[in-house]
């Protein structure tokens, strides 16, 4: 979900990803507790005949690109991270394009993004992979960070009242250049209910419990949920003025708002839908390279309602 801010005109497109990965905590764009206008429990009428259908959603093209290029994606690590971490996050994004991976698959979540294309017909790429990364563990920029001071961030490397993740695209005043940018922020450090649901569960629902994150880190696990929305988003509405819903371009509603909290089949309102659970009890969705991630589905402009690999007529 892009942060408020004003369209701008036509400008060059690199086609990269730059994601920026925060210790410190940002807060929920998830609809819930406080829901916002823009949210799904706003667009989704009674009809759950599918996930997430609704005659009220109208997701339309705008006319701006999308990437349809290799897409590689800049992790900048801003504050102190385990490798443990960096590794999970790593391998979420090298399965995207892993289409060997072991069905129900990430790659194959990848290929409802795919369906989307530009003016030209392009679709979006199917090649997305880790380029080089940064690290900056002392907060270079301080452990308060505005959506200016972000772009700050950026320029340095070289190319429950907040957010669990936003995207946007650097200014060339700023930057030097245009590039398409998400911020992600530790779900284990605050708001984890939100963040990181349902490996932990809010406290204003009393009586849930957490179900057991498939690789062991409730933070890591509770972002590759955040980090898929952002880079769903940022392919195929990368300057906020390509695919989207609502009638209003500085509050778009994306692929991923469509399916906010949909992981599975019967997904819808509260409940996330049919999940998968090991042996060791861990629950998922979908399979990468070698891990396991859950992963909230995204909507299928071809049938009109959320789509996963994980869908249980498939």
């Amino acid at each position: 979900m892009p942060p408020p801010s004003p369209l701008t005109a036509a400008i060059p497109l690199r086609p990269l990803l730059l994601f920026l990965f925060f210790a410190v905590p940002v807060v929920s764009w998830r609809p819930w507790p406080n829901a916002k206008p823009n949210s799904t429990d706003f667009l989704y009428g009674g009809s759950k005949k599918y996930e997430g259908s609704s005659e009220f959603v109208h997701l339309k093209y705008h006319m701006g690109p999308v990437l349809t290029a290799n897409i590689t994606v800049y992790p900048i690590w801003y504050g102190t991270w385990q490798s443990s971490q960096k590794r999970i996050i790593r391998e979420f994004i090298g399965s995207i394009s892993a289409a060997g991976s072991k069905s129900p698959s990430v790659a194959g979540w990848w290929k409802t993004v795919q369906l989307y294309t530009d003016q030209t017909g392009a679709n979006i790429s199917r090649t997305v992979h880790v380029g080089e990364e940064k690290n900056d563990r002392f907060y270079s920029h301080g452990k308060s960070l505005t959506r200016l001071s972000v772009q700050s961030v950026i320029k340095s490397a070289d190319f429950c009242n907040n957010i669990c993740g936003f995207h946007y695209f650097t200014f060339p005043s700023i930057v030097g250049y245009t590039l398409p940018y998400a911020w992600v922020g530790n779900s284990a450090k605050l708001c984890p209910g939100v963040c990181a649901y349902p490996f932990a569960v809010p406290d204003y629902i009393p009586g849930l419990k957490p179900v057991k994150s498939p690789n062991g880190d409730v933070g890591a696990d509770g972002m590759i949920s955040v980090i898929a929305h952002e880079i769903a988003e940022l392919s195929t509405n990368p300057l906020v003025n390509a695919w989207y819903a609502g009638q209003d371009p500085v509050f778009p509603v994306e692929i991923a708002d469509l399916c906010e909290g949909i992981y599975g089949t019967g997904g819808g309102g509260s409940y996330t839908g049919q999940m998968l659970n090991g042996k060791d009890g861990a629950t998922y969705n979908m399979n990468g390279i070698r891990r396991r991630f859950l992963v909230q589905w995204v909507w299928n402009p071809l049938v009109n309602y959320c789509t996963g690999p994980n869908a249980l007529d498939q």
